[in-house]
């Protein structure tokens, strides 16, 4: 059989890759790396249990040797690399963690990628890849008449978070340059849909919703992000994957900016109708609080160069999506309540304390 190996397969966006590649007639069998840290969750990939198309191994990608090994073992044609630290809040927190897991851990696969690779036959060399799944914040934040994010937008990010990701991005670059790795990078704008940790806005405002607390907006509500739903994707990087030039940056966008209070106010209007209160509106939750130090004020991305080169565009509009990621969520409440762990209690009373 041939094989992938993917990094981060049982975070957020990983598992919903690794679940829609093992969906589609023929596939590639997946070789699965996560360290399973706070944000990975085995139960996110219950629907392949069993499936001979997967292999589940915990390892840390700092560990380039249990890397090697895998590579060597199941001698995949591509690297898919998802695993990261993303959170921003806990990247001003805890700096230290996103510097070893997104930058060392980076630069760590890459060696173990590159030696993997250079021992190939030389048609298995130039059919091989390694995608690195990077995110718009790399860019800084943009002006309210500014254009979008292109993929020759300077590089300034702002927060500890988006700095090791930019250094990733950096790092991948350069072995394309210096090694001659056949590599493909994507910077994708705000992902959202089913398996999404609780820490970020949706799946946030979601459970807190239906337990009744409070829903934590940050300063104003004004910030805008670019939102894309997580199916949509999946199915642009199996696209950048397929027939993605080497050596290329895609963005990957959702055409769809909104103000995170909109965000707010479009889910409590959803959950009003799908599963309303005993009285009164979700919107009575909304709590606005001091906002993060060094919020960007606004991300978007153009990803023209997708649609033009590879025929790709979003499926779902930002409606379309946010309302079967509620429904998700609904019909999933015993995963929510597994991940609603006490250390995640810890972090959101610590988090919004003041």
């Amino acid at each position: 059989m041939s094989n992938i190996l993917v990094t981060g397969g049982a975070g957020f966006i990983g598992a919903n890759f690794v679940l829609d590649w093992l969906r589609q007639a023929g596939a590639d069998g997946i070789v699965n790396v996560d360290k399973l840290t706070y944000a990975g969750n085995r139960e996110s990939l219950a629907e392949v249990e069993g499936d001979v198309r997967h292999v589940f191994s915990q390892i840390d990608i700092c560990d380039t040797a249990a890397v090697s090994c895998l590579l060597k073992v199941h001698r995949p044609r591509a690297v898919l690399h998802f695993a990261a630290e993303s959170h921003v809040d806990r990247s001003i927190l805890a700096p230290g963690q996103f510097v070893q897991t997104n930058i060392v851990g980076t630069f760590s696969l890459l060696e173990a990628v590159l030696a993997y690779w250079q021992g190939l036959d030389m048609s298995a060399r130039e059919a091989f890849r390694f995608l690195h799944v990077s995110t718009d914040e790399v860019f800084g934040s943009l002006g309210p008449a500014e254009p979008p994010f292109s993929e020759t937008s300077r590089y300034q990010p702002n927060s500890p978070y988006s700095a090791s990701k930019a250094a990733s991005d950096h790092m991948v670059r350069a072995y394309h340059h210096t090694y001659g790795l056949p590599v493909l990078i994507t910077n994708c704008s705000n992902n959202y849909g089913p398996f999404q940790f609780p820490e970020k806005l949706i799946p946030l405002t979601i459970t807190n919703a239906l337990a009744g607390k409070s829903l934590p907006v940050y300063g104003d509500g004004l910030n805008v992000r670019d939102w894309l739903y997580v199916g949509d994707h999946c199915t642009a990087i199996r696209e950048i994957l397929a027939r993605g030039r080497a050596g290329e940056t895609y963005n990957v966008g959702g055409w769809n900016e909104k103000t995170n209070i909109e965000v707010v106010h479009t889910l409590c209007d959803l959950l009003d109708e799908l599963k309303p209160k005993a009285a009164g509106s979700y919107r009575d939750q909304i709590a606005f609080v001091r906002d993060r130090p060094g919020h960007d004020r606004r991300y978007a991305i153009n990803a023209s160069k997708l649609a033009q080169e590879l025929g790709w565009t979003p499926a779902e509009t930002f409606e379309s999506g946010l309302r079967k990621t509620v429904q998700w969520y609904l019909h999933n409440e015993a995963w929510v309540q597994d991940v609603l762990s006490g250390e995640y209690r810890n972090w959101m009373s610590k988090q919004y304390a003041a």
